[in-house]
């Protein structure tokens, strides 16, 4: 299998450099290399479960408790040497009765990811467990909006002292029916709830915090409003905490046909922080593996342009996670999948010629431009410059087939039956 892999490795490399110039595929192998991105620590556990998409037959071997998830997160990052971070959910991760989250229990888990060779990345307070069913920091039960104020200040002491420094903050809050709440009941409430939380968090942790990601999402659970539905809702409640406020940007959230690209531009040029998502849909927010295609491509060709990807200045950066939950498959693979699709599609960005495209531009060749667009970002095999990457990091050129050799699924569903 290694000779055959090396075999395509280096004649899809010579392809490449004839195709594209040696220059640029060096470019590319070194941004697949660098790329690196959050994974979910649920996407690992057993505790999320449910029926159709969300059904576990199909994925055994997953992780009961935290040590699990980060022996099986360790073990992603060891295989791909791009995953060094894991994001939490507080209450599903740091809570002993799924209403309270604890530091001590924080404490535990950031060491048990410490022992496994990855750390905390993103923390989430959240909002849509028990109590939430008028909505979270907009329910009409001062209480409950209380209980989720104080949340929210956990998760960022958290973010702030175990984690990466980002906050990521998404609302189940919404409704069903015309007339179930006033509308703008529902943001201002949530606006000002966000507003308390942050007058109440300690100078000391605020300082601390790299970035506040609110997210957006076009429906779901409110199947009549969701009260944060859009990226212009999302950008103004991030204003409320100042250079720290960012938009969140999930691929699943979107109708279907949106140009995501375009939004991403735009937050760019407005000078707005942000973080993605990655994750596929078919039908909405389906949370399936990352699928490198044209789209995925045309967006880390934004995300390169707009130099949030690899900038010098780690402020300057767009945070980068995966968020997919689908447990019809096995876990481990389909995150492996994902990395790899990443790092394929920031490859195809790197192709880019970009002094030949801005040429192509000036002249108002539509046609050249399109089709010099797509020689490198949809037309291109990178899959040769990743394999590349791994193999000049001293790992298995395809992860994903190291995996299978390893033995590692067939051991962690004995060990973890029942």
């Amino acid at each position: 299998m290694s000779e055959n892999l090396d075999a395509v490795r280096l004649k899809g490399l010579d392809y490449l450099k004839a195709s594209f110039g040696e220059e640029a595929v060096e470019r590319a192998i070194r941004y697949a290399g660098d790329f690196t991105v959050e994974v979910p620590a649920w996407q690992f556990w057993q505790g999320f479960g449910g029926g159709g998409r969300f059904d576990s037959r199909g994925g055994g071997g997953a992780a009961r408790n935290t040590v699990e998830i980060a022996e099986d997160a360790g073990l992603v990052h060891r295989l791909t040497g791009s995953t060094p971070q894991v994001g939490m959910h507080v209450l599903w991760f740091f809570s002993e009765d799924g209403l309270t989250g604890e530091t001590k229990i924080a404490h535990r888990v950031a060491a048990e990811m410490k022992a496994q060779g990855v750390s905390l990345g993103s923390v989430s307070p959240t909002y849509f467990l028990a109590g939430s069913g008028d909505g979270s920091l907009s329910s009409q039960d001062k209480n409950t909006r209380q209980r989720y104020i104080e949340q929210t200040i956990l998760a960022a002491w958290i973010a702030a002292e175990l984690g990466n420094g980002s906050l990521s903050l998404w609302f189940p809050d919404g409704t069903n029916y015309p007339g179930q709440r006033y509308l703008q009941d529902k943001i201002s409430l949530l606006a000002k709830g966000l507003s308390t939380f942050w007058e109440r968090t300690p100078q000391a942790v605020r300082a601390k915090l790299d970035r506040v990601m609110v997210e957006y999402k076009l429906f779901e659970p409110g199947t009549y409003s969701t009260t944060v539905p859009d990226w212009g809702t999302a950008r103004e409640l991030a204003r409320i905490f100042g250079n720290q406020g960012a938009v969140l940007v999930d691929l699943g959230h979107h109708p279907h046909d949106t140009n995501v690209e375009q939004i991403v531009a735009g937050l760019i040029a407005s000078r707005v922080r942000g973080g993605f998502h990655f994750n596929s849909r078919y039908a909405a927010d389906d949370d399936h593996s990352v699928q490198a295609d044209y789209q995925m491509s045309r967006l880390f060709s934004e995300l390169l342009k707009g130099n949030v990807v690899f900038n010098p200045d780690p402020s300057a950066n767009w945070s980068f996670a995966l968020d997919q939950m689908a447990r019809s498959e096995e876990r481990i693979p389909s995150i492996l999948k994902s990395v790899d699709a990443l790092k394929r599609s920031i490859g195809r960005a790197a192709l880019l010629d970009s002094e030949k495209l801005r040429a192509l531009q000036s002249g108002q060749d539509l046609i050249g431009a399109n089709v010099e667009f797509e020689r490198s970002l949809l037309h291109s095999d990178t899959g040769p410059l990743v394999m590349e990457s791994y193999c000049r990091k001293g790992l298995h050129p395809v992860p994903l087939i190291a995996y299978q050799e390893s033995g590692y699924q067939k051991q962690i569903e004995e060990l973890r039956a029942g």
